[in-house]
C-alpha cells in the first residue's frame, strides 16, 4: 500500500478485496433498541418502533432530503439478556422478548433492505452471562458438559486484569473460583475448548442464514484467548478471529465483520489484519477527531489519520466520532455546536464505512454514568421527547424539548440537516465514498487545518477542514502531481460549511496547489479537481 503520497494501492489481504462489497461504501447508524421508539407505550424501544422510524435512517430514495441516507445501521445486542444493556448474554437464538420477537427481527430486516439499509447485529463473543444455561449447569456440577466452556480455579488468584480490575470471581457454589474479565456476571468463555468456537460458529450462522443479517459487531475481540498471564492480543485471539471470519465469508460472502479493539495504538490494531475480520473501527482517529474538535489543533488529528492511511488495509478501518461507551461528543465539545459540525465534517469525509452514534445528528448530551450515554431518542418537544407515550426506561437529557428532530428538521442550518447534506454529498462521490485518502501539505502556520485528497478512478476530491476558532486565510493546499501529474485544473465546489468556506477557490499559477481567500473558523470546504 502506498503512503500519504500517491494513490492507494490494493492491498494483498487474504480476504477478497471485491470493489462491490456493500460495506466498502456508505454510512453506517449505532442503535439502541431500547432508547431508539418504543411502539408499546411501556416505556422500552423495541424492534417494531425501530422499523416504524427506518424512515428516519433512509427512506428509500438516494434524492430524498428527509432522512440521513445511512445504508447501514448496526444494533446494539438484542439477545435475550440479564441487563439492561445486553452484553451479559442469556440465549444466543433468540430476541429479546422486551424488544419483540424473532419475526420482528426479520421483518426489521425486510423493511430494512426494502430502503437500501443493510442490518449487523452485536455479537459477544467473549463471555456469556453468568445466569446462561452453559455456565450455570458448570457452576452446580464439576461433571457438566460445559465445565470446560469456562475457566476455573481452586485458589485466588493474584492475577488482575488490562485495567488493575478483579477477574477471578468467587463461586457461590463451591470453593472455587471462575475467570470473568469484566465483572463476575460476564463469565469469559473459554476458547481452548474446541466446542466453543463450534457452538459460536453455530450462533453467527443462525443470525446470517435464519434471521437474515448482514453481518456482526464483534464485541472485546482482544480478550478471547488467554495464554498464561497475557489477557489480550494473543496468537489465539487471532487465531479464532480468523476462524470467525473465514466462516461467516464462505457461508455468507456478502456479509460483514467488523471488530471492537479499542487501542488506539495503530501498531497493535495493524497485528489485527490482514484475514481476521474484515474492518476494526480506528479508536485512534476517532479520539483524535474529537480532540482536533475541542482543542483547534489539528496536530494529532493529521498524525492519526496519516498512521491508520500507511498502517491499515484502505477501507477496512471505520471512523466514527463516539459509541455507546464513550461521553457523548456534544458534551465533550462543550456544548458548542461549531465545534460538533466540524468533527462531522472531517469524520464523514474520511474513508472506509463511517458510524455515527444515534442522537449524535441531533446534538444529543450524554455523561457517565453508562445509562447516561445511552438516553431514549429525543423525536420532538412533547411528551417524553416524542419516544414513548408510556414512562421512559430512563430519563431523557435536560434539554430534549428544545434539541430534537422535529425542531431541526425543518432549520437547513441545523446541525441534522448537516448530517444528511454529509451523508448525501459522502453518497453521491465515488472519491468520498470509497476512494483512497492522501494527506495534502498546506500552508497553515497556524496548525488549525487539515487538508486531503479523496481519489477514485473518475474523481478526484479536495477536503479542506479549519478545526480552529480563527479564520485562516489566505490558505493553499498541494493538489499535484496526486490528480495526475501537470496540467490544467478547475474547481468544482462540492459543499462548504459554513457559506463562504470555499470563498475565491482557484488553482494557483504553479497548477500545483488549490488555495481560497479564507477558510472560516470550524469550517470545512469540500472541491472536485477536474482536469480540463
Amino acid at each position: 500500500m502506498a503512503g500519504c503520497s500517491g494513490a492507494l494501492s490494493p492491498v494483498t489481504t487474504g480476504i477478497p478485496a471485491t470493489t462491490n462489497a456493500w460495506w466498502r461504501d456508505g454510512v453506517c447508524y449505532e442503535v439502541f433498541v431500547r432508547s431508539f421508539y418504543d411502539s408499546d407505550g411501556d416505556g422500552i424501544g423495541d424492534l417494531r418502533g425501530l422499523t416504524a422510524r427506518l424512515d428516519y435512517i433512509n427512506d428509500g430514495n438516494p434524492a430524498s432530503t428527509a432522512s440521513l441516507g445511512a445504508s447501514c445501521i448496526w444494533l446494539m445486542p438484542i439477545d435475550k439478556s440479564a441487563s439492561y444493556h445486553g452484553y451479559d448474554v442469556v440465549d444466543y437464538y433468540h430476541v429479546d422478548p422486551r424488544y419483540g420477537t424473532d419475526d420482528d427481527f426479520r421483518n426489521l430486516v425486510r423493511e430494512a433492505h426494502r430502503r437500501g439499509i443493510h442490518v449487523i447485529v452485536d455479537f459477544v463473543p467473549n463471555h456469556s452471562s453468568s445466569e446462561h444455561p452453559f455456565f450455570q449447569d458448570a457452576l452446580r456440577s464439576t461433571g457438566s458438559p460445559y465445565r470446560s466452556w469456562y475457566r476455573w480455579s481452586s485458589t485466588p488468584a493474584s492475577q488482575t486484569g488490562p485495567w488493575g480490575q478483579e477477574i477471578w470471581h468467587k463461586s457461590p457454589i463451591r470453593n472455587e473460583y471462575y475467570y470473568g474479565l469484566f465483572w463476575g456476571g460476564m463469565p469469559d468463555l473459554n476458547y481452548e475448548t474446541p466446542a466453543v468456537l463450534q457452538e459460536m460458529l453455530k450462533v453467527t450462522t443462525y443470525w446470517l442464514k435464519d434471521m437474515k443479517a448482514d453481518g456482526f459487531r464483534f464485541d472485546a475481540v482482544p480478550y478471547l484467548v488467554e495464554e498464561g498471564n497475557v489477557l489480550e492480543h494473543t496468537k489465539g485471539t487471532h487465531g479464532v478471529l480468523r476462524q470467525f471470519g473465514n466462516s461467516i465469508r464462505a457461508q455468507s460472502p456478502g456479509a460483514f465483520t467488523i471488530g471492537e479493539m479499542s487501542d488506539a495504538s495503530p501498531q497493535i490494531l495493524a497485528t489485527y489484519y490482514p484475514d481476521q475480520l474484515d474492518a476494526y473501527f480506528a479508536f485512534g482517529v476517532a479520539f483524535a477527531t474529537v480532540d482536533a474538535a475541542r482543542s483547534g489543533n489539528a496536530a494529532g488529528f493529521i498524525r492519526a489519520l496519516s498512521e491508520a492511511n500507511v498502517t491499515f488495509p484502505a477501507g477496512r478501518w471505520s471512523p466514527f466520532l463516539t459509541n455507546h461507551d464513550h461521553v457523548r461528543v456534544m458534551t465533550q465539545l462543550g456544548g458548542d455546536a461549531a465545534k460538533a459540525r466540524v468533527a462531522a465534517s472531517a469524520m464523514l469525509m474520511l474513508p472506509g464505512l463511517p458510524f455515527v452514534y444515534y442522537g449524535e445528528e441531533i446534538g444529543m448530551l450524554g455523561d457517565k454514568p453508562d445509562e447516561m450515554l445511552r438516553n431514549p431518542m429525543q423525536w420532538s418537544g412533547q411528551a417524553n421527547g416524542g419516544f414513548t407515550t408510556g414512562k421512559p426506561w430512563e430519563a431523557l437529557q435536560p434539554d430534549w424539548m428544545t434539541k430534537n428532530v422535529e425542531g431541526q428538521v425543518p432549520d437547513s442550518a441545523s446541525l441534522l440537516s448537516h448530517y444528511r447534506r454529509l451523508i448525501r454529498l459522502r453518497n453521491a462521490h465515488s472519491a468520498l465514498n470509497s476512494g483512497s485518502l492522501e494527506i495534502a501539505a498546506t500552508t497553515d502556520a497556524g496548525g488549525t487545518t487539515a487538508a486531503w485528497l479523496r481519489s477514485s478512478t473518475s474523481e478526484n476530491v479536495l477536503v479542506l477542514v479549519n478545526f480552529g476558532a480563527r479564520d485562516v486565510g489566505p490558505l493553499s493546499a498541494a493538489i499535484s502531481p496526486s490528480v495526475g501529474g501537470r496540467g490544467e485544473y478547475r474547481l468544482e465546489q462540492l459543499y462548504e460549511d459554513p457559506s463562504a468556506a470555499c470563498s475565491d477557490a482557484r488553482i494557483l499559477a504553479d497548477g500545483k496547489s488549490v488555495a481560497v481567500s479564507a477558510l472560516p473558523a470550524h469550517g470545512v470546504c469540500v472541491l472536485r479537481v477536474r482536469r480540463d
